[in-house]
């Protein structure tokens, strides 16, 4: 007996002289998720909050969204997504607009009509607000122009009330960031006294109200 307990001490004493300290295990676990946050944020997903209106009605201000930033490694682009890119004007701001018209095209405007290769575009998504108000640039005539290689013309949902492509031009396919494909939070813009992207877990639990729960969970097409 005292042979098989010294030789269960000796097994339960091991690990102990050799293995890591509690501190060391938690600060390894640390710096990998940080390390995978890193990865996942600039490979694979990001979210973002929408601050403006240009995308009403698709988008509404408050919205924080997911955008897949590996799906273009795949697949090209293609008319209708949404995607986030990096302002041409000014590459420090990300902007979130729809893909309108693709390299090569021939895309003409016409008042409310876009017409892509002399046919006209279906944009059930798209919406008009009074033209009495300021707006940027010459919205009711454009074109024809024929889009680049390797660039896209981008317009906003809300068409009186977005700054795109017709007032800064064409977009690089090399600015984009990826595509949002999803509205995983959503809260009442005026109620939101926070700037980040990431929803503030106090305002969740003790403002309920602020939350649009009807728009948790629903794609953006």
């Amino acid at each position: 007996m005292k042979h098989g307990e010294g030789a269960s001490t000796e097994a339960l004493a091991a690990p102990r002289s050799q293995g890591k300290s509690v501190l060391r295990e938690y600060a390894e676990a640390l710096i990998i998720a940080v390390l995978l946050a890193l990865v996942i944020r600039t490979f694979v997903v990001q979210a973002f909050k929408i601050p403006s209106g240009s995308m009403l009605p698709t988008l509404q201000i408050g919205d924080h969204i997911l955008v897949s930033k590996f799906l273009y490694y795949f697949q090209p682009i293609q008319r209708g997504e949404v995607i986030v890119f990096k302002f041409p004007q000014d590459e420090s701001r990300d902007f979130i607009k729809r893909v309108i018209g693709l390299p090569g095209e021939t895309l003409e405007i016409r008042g409310k009509q876009i017409l892509i290769n002399g046919k006209p575009l279906d944009e059930p998504y798209a919406v008009y607000g009074d033209w009495s108000v300021p707006r940027l640039g010459d919205r009711e005539r454009l074109g024809p122009i024929v889009i680049p290689p390797g660039r896209l013309f981008m317009m906003g949902d809300n068409r009186d009330h977005s700054m795109d492509s017709r007032i800064w031009g064409f977009l690089d396919t090399q600015k984009v960031k990826g595509k949002a494909f999803i509205v995983y939070f959503s809260v009442k813009s005026d109620d939101i006294p926070y700037t980040s992207a990431l929803p503030s877990v106090y305002y969740v639990l003790s403002h309920p109200s602020m939350i649009r729960w009807n728009r948790l969970g629903g794609l953006v097409h």
